[in-house]
């Protein structure tokens, strides 16, 4: 395959401002955004690539992120590039980068400043191997979150619950009223990331560090992780009528007062929005489940597969210099109920569980996610083990642990 080399700084700068109808062209973009709060958000990003006079065309692949990135990556290797695709922050793309597949953005960061600007700077970091930065990054989304509908725990007669404890505690009246207490989706990920937020809300991020970053397995082992397994069985029999696939379906028994609450990242909140609820007064967040009150700091990316028409790799530059850009940070954010990865933006528009994750955020409460700090093999290893866990009732909270310990051991 024929590859073109990046344009220069000065180049991008020039074809930015020159004639956009000379310049104009088609660019496919692939992303996982399919639900209503999702589409709301991405629609900015296209709208404001289309105002140049070059054309977005959308490439939406239906499901989650697992289901996409083998279609992406599948298609970049087989010679099938797109002019730019979502991923996550992490090491998602290193055997992309290695196998230079992927354009060197490294000029438009530096002409730009990005360093300056992009904060936390892990965030930059996660998009640079070898000194050279291969992505840009359009947010912050932290799993560490519980939604809690206002309606559903008035119907029960008790209070919205402060932290996850008094969650647990509200089950009984929650089941006693016919509502589920815990939505939750059935499919690996979303269990995975909510066993991610108990390890945090339950265990502390201590102990996440050390199994999760150390890698050590005698923590794994451990009676406090023991803690987070008992956590995650007394949440799987809160969720066992919670018979929805996607998670926005889960969020969605939420929004209607079907489900006490659900453990499910920020992204909930643009379905939220779109549902035309308030924060504060129709649901509740919390962050860190009101026990730890940390955010991590993941988040989506855009990397630009390497092409060979000029005209579009000065589209894939313009396009990137656009989705860092203040305005379109703004614009984007405040729909998919992200945080922008600016940190020189006003977001006073932004609601109330915004609000608490920039609060978080500025007082430095914040941490890595599994995709920073584990191979793609170890996290389906994880994701594996959580879905059958959450799918086979007799599975005690021990044996996944024991399950869980032998990942651990062999996780690079």
């Amino acid at each position: 395959m024929k590859f073109t080399r990046s344009l220069t700084a000065a180049a991008v700068i020039a074809a930015a401002s020159a004639s956009t109808a000379t310049h104009a062209t088609e660019l496919e973009v692939t992303h996982w955004w399919t639900s209503g709060g999702e589409a709301a958000a991405v629609a900015e990003f296209a709208s404001a690539f289309n105002a140049t006079g070059n054309t977005w065309v959308d490439g939406a692949i239906a499901g989650s992120g697992g289901v996409a990135r083998p279609i992406i990556v599948s298609r970049i290797i087989g010679g099938d590039p797109m002019g730019a695709t979502q991923l996550n922050h992490g090491r998602q793309a290193e055997e992309l980068i290695e196998a230079g597949l992927l354009q060197d953005l490294t000029e438009l960061a530096e002409a730009e400043g990005w360093a300056d600007f992009v904060n936390p700077s892990g965030l930059l970091d996660s998009c640079t191997l070898d000194g050279k930065i291969y992505c840009v990054p359009v947010n912050i989304h932290s799993w560490e979150w519980i939604w809690l509908s206002h309606q559903a725990f008035e119907d029960a007669g008790v209070d919205v619950p402060s932290d996850w404890f008094e969650f647990v505690e509200a089950g009984p009246a929650l089941e006693a009223a016919g509502k589920i207490p815990l939505a939750m989706g059935g499919q690996g990920w979303q269990q995975n990331g909510a066993f991610g937020v108990l390890q945090y809300g339950v265990g502390g991020v201590d102990l996440w560090r050390q199994v999760n970053v150390d890698k050590d397995a005698e923590a794994a082992a451990g009676p406090e992780m023991a803690k987070v397994f008992e956590a995650a069985a007394a949440a799987r029999e809160l969720a066992k009528d919670s018979n929805v696939q996607d998670w926005n379906q889960a969020t969605n028994l939420v929004i209607t007062g079907q489900a006490g609450g659900q453990i499910m990242g920020d992204w909930a909140q643009g379905e939220f929005q779109v549902a035309e609820q308030v924060a504060g007064e129709d649901y509740t967040c919390l962050p860190g489940l009101g026990v730890n009150e940390i955010i991590s700091t993941g988040g989506d990316a855009f990397y630009f597969p390497k092409l060979d028409d000029p005209e579009q790799t000065a589209a894939q530059l313009e396009l990137a210099s656009l989705m860092i850009s203040k305005p379109v940070q703004v614009a984007f954010n405040l729909k998919k109920g992200s945080l922008p990865i600016r940190g020189d933006i006003d977001l006073s528009a932004a609601n109330d569980c915004m609000k608490k994750g920039l609060e978080i955020l500025a007082a430095g409460g914040v941490v890595p996610t599994g995709d920073m700090v584990l191979t793609p093999d170890t996290q389906g290893q994880m994701e594996d083990l959580q879905t059958e866990f959450w799918s086979d009732l007799s599975m005690t909270a021990e044996e996944a642990q024991e399950r869980f310990v032998d990942i651990i051991s062999d996780a690079d």
